[in-house]
């Protein structure tokens, strides 16, 4: 995968790029297996009312707006460190949410900060688990994805075959079907919509 591809790519498309990759940090490789695509700000070409980058460029969303290939980390609940792969390139924001992860190696050092009782499907399953998996801080945002001898590395391995459904707990544009995921790997998390979300009839629903 090339910067240039992501930089090219619409956040649904940089998603099913992004499906299927392997990441690296410490020590430790994941294979993505559920992600979520975000969009841009409200004049930007896909206005996402969900996305942090909605509102306009801030000292949190920066590397939303900026070159693709990125990681953009940020505390959610003041709890979980979340990853992000940016997209769309400089000026135009966009990302994709890692939210689930199976280990391909380095289990053992997962194991000593996820707790060695972990069911293997457990040790990246969720977004925050998947952070604290590979030992992701606030200090790593930022962090080129695609570069050669980067800390944190990304290769691109796309699936043949996914799942694409509405997005987890987000209260706007609570239906556009943005998650996507490996049917076929235990590891993806449970579909939870937020309370706050209105129902619209006839709306698509995830069955993951």
């Amino acid at each position: 995968m090339s910067e240039r591809e992501l930089a090219a790519a619409d956040p649904l498309t940089a998603a099913r790029l992004v499906l299927g990759a392997r990441l690296t940090a410490g020590g430790v490789t994941v294979r993505i297996v559920e992600v979520e695509a975000y969009g841009s700000d409200e004049a930007g070409p896909w206005p996402d009312p969900a996305a942090h980058s909605y509102p306009g460029p801030t000292q949190r969303n920066a590397v939303m707006f900026g070159p693709a290939g990125r990681l953009y980390v940020y505390l959610s609940h003041g709890l979980h460190l979340c990853m992000n792969v940016s997209c769309a390139g400089v000026g135009t924001a966009a990302a994709v949410l890692l939210r689930a992860a199976e280990v391909v190696e380095g289990e053992d050092i997962v194991r000593r900060r996820r707790g060695q009782d972990k069911r293997f499907r457990d040790l990246a399953r969720g977004p925050g688990n998947l952070g604290q998996a590979l030992g992701i801080t606030l200090a790593d945002n930022g962090t080129d994805l695609l570069a050669a001898g980067s800390a944190i590395r990304l290769r691109l391995d796309p699936l043949l075959e996914h799942a694409e459904g509405p997005r987890v707990g987000v209260s706007r544009a609570a239906e556009r079907p943005w998650r996507l995921w490996d049917p076929a790997s235990s590891a993806v998390s449970a579909y939870r919509r937020s309370p706050r979300a209105p129902v619209v009839p006839g709306a698509r629903e995830s069955k993951a």
